[in-house]
């Protein structure tokens, strides 16, 4: 039974307030799902951003983005009133999400939001907060604390408090309580609209595919929290970070920053704490793609303080032996397992002793740099794994064309036998649903035709990455219809 879904993050949806949210436009897109024939829905990271806007470096790698909370929906809930939001300026271009202001001006309406709530607090905010006591105490004091040290990170904080002494932080707790029980109400508010918004999907029987980045951020709870977990020194600082190693894509490679993990103290409890997210993050999402699995296998280690990653040597990782123990815990998951970058025969084998499906990129098939292409030709996919024209880290279809080597692109249009370059992206996506692949994956941009100024990452470079958003009316029935139609054509209904 094979399947097609569709790539879009929340922050992509449109709405008047500044980025997409977990409202109108979100059930709105999981209805032009269920009409279009279509089985997933393909989201990035939903952590709180920081530095740099990221969804791969959040402050937590269990919290929801602020951002997403639908602010009409707590007008409708009484916690809001309607002027309170509808007055401010949210930015001028409705096709970019604008981070600053939302940084700016967030907080401080979910503040009236929380004082309301707080005043008569519903016994469901008080079950979140047992059930997810575990991450979300410590999660909350350290955001107040970040704002009490003026948003610096976190190993630039007070000794005490960089440290964890124990007076220190109740100090916090007592001292600051209503900012600690801010942090806890905005992330009630968040899965209170997610967990509606994810039974809705279930209802129109569709799929969300969650991302866990293999890596945390160096500024983020989950590192002040536990940082025995991590390749840290006593002033916590990393002796090497996380990238990848030069290739025909970049001289430099790519310098990621974030701290290795402890893999022998992590192994010596049996990996408790990968227990935890993926089991966490499976019942957030109905399907997870871990992203950089080959770093499972031998990770890239780079010295701290390098400006490239040209210096960095391979280390093993842990290998099958984590996800066993994940398994034995808490049972068998659906779980992707990005296996795209430099792969080496050890890699191959921990895919298939893990039994998850790899991912394959159209695009990377036509890219005369790599010798090694050969297995992202369609005719080689096989059906355990999930394929794509390219990801969010990749150009749109027609950004593609228009960028990419002109021998890159007349190898394609021979392959693929391309005909019109103005619907060259149809014909990739019937190229793509045409494969053995049991599940195929197409961006909201390429079903739009959309160029390069709607790519929504460019790797190794900052400033203009993660805004791309859709303009209300561009998913509408017409184009659902036509795409339902190619679900039957191509036999991707899901349907049997």
């Amino acid at each position: 039974m094979k399947k097609n879904g569709v790539l879009l993050h929340i922050s992509s949806l449109p709405s008047p307030w500044g980025i997409g949210t977990l409202g109108k436009s979100a059930y709105d897109f999981i209805d032009f799902l269920k009409m279009a024939g279509q089985s997933c829905w393909q989201i990035l990271p939903i952590g709180p951003t920081g530095y740099g806007d990221s969804p791969y470096q959040s402050f937590s790698t269990f919290a929801g983005n602020p951002y997403f909370i639908d602010l009409d929906d707590l007008e409708q809930r009484g916690l809001l009133q309607k002027s309170e939001y509808s007055d401010i300026d949210w930015g001028e271009q409705p096709d970019k999400a604008d981070y600053g202001r939302m940084h700016k001006h967030r907080f401080p309406v979910l503040l009236k939001a929380s004082d309301r709530l707080l005043k008569n607090p519903p016994e469901e905010y008080e079950k979140f907060c047992r059930e997810n006591e575990w991450w979300l105490e410590d999660y909350a004091v350290f955001m107040t604390i970040k704002l009490l040290e003026g948003q610096k990170a976190w190993t630039q904080w007070a000794p005490e408090l960089r440290d964890r002494e124990k007076n220190a932080l109740e100090r916090i707790r007592r001292e600051h309580a209503p900012a600690v029980n801010y942090w806890k109400t905005v992330q009630y508010l968040f899965f209170s609209q997610w967990d509606r918004l994810h039974a809705r999907a279930k209802e129109q029987g569709i799929d969300i595919i969650g991302d866990l980045p293999i890596y945390v951020a160096p500024d983020s709870v989950d590192v002040w929290a536990h940082p025995d977990l991590f390749q840290l020194d006593e002033k916590h600082i990393p002796s090497e970070v996380a990238g990848c190693p030069p290739d025909g894509f970049s001289d430099d490679g790519q310098l990621w920053g974030n701290p290795l993990f402890d893999w022998e103290y992590m192994q010596k409890d049996g990996y408790l704490w990968w227990t935890q997210r993926i089991g966490y993050l499976t019942s957030v999402y109905d399907i997870i793609r871990i992203d950089h699995f080959r770093g499972f296998d031998s990770y890239y280690a780079i010295p701290y303080g390098e400006k490239n990653a040209k210096n960095g040597r391979w280390k093993e990782g842990p290998g099958i032996a984590l996800f066993q123990k994940v398994e034995a815990a808490i049972g068998k998951k659906r779980i992707i397992a990005e296996d795209l970058g430099f792969l080496t025969d050890s890699v191959r084998k921990l895919l298939k002793d893990s039994g998850f499906p790899g991912m394959k990129v159209l695009e990377f098939a036509f890219d005369t740099r790599d010798d090694n292409n050969n297995e992202y030709l369609p005719h080689n996919y096989p059906e355990n794994c999930v394929a794509y024209i390219g990801t969010h880290d990749n150009e749109t279809v027609q950004g593609w064309i228009r960028n990419a080597d002109p021998k890159d692109i007349e190898y394609a249009v021979r392959y693929l036998k391309l005909s019109e370059p103005a619907n060259y992206h149809w014909e990739m996506m019937e190229a793509l649903w045409n494969t053995e692949a049991a599940l195929t994956i197409v961006q909201a941009q390429d079903l739009l035709g959309l160029g390069s100024e709607s790519r929504m990452n460019t790797p190794s470079t900052t400033g203009n990455n993660w805004q791309w958003r859709l303009l209300p009316g561009d998913l509408n029935r017409v184009l659902a219809e036509k795409l339902r139609k190619e679900m039957i054509r191509f036999q991707r209904t899901g349907i049997e």
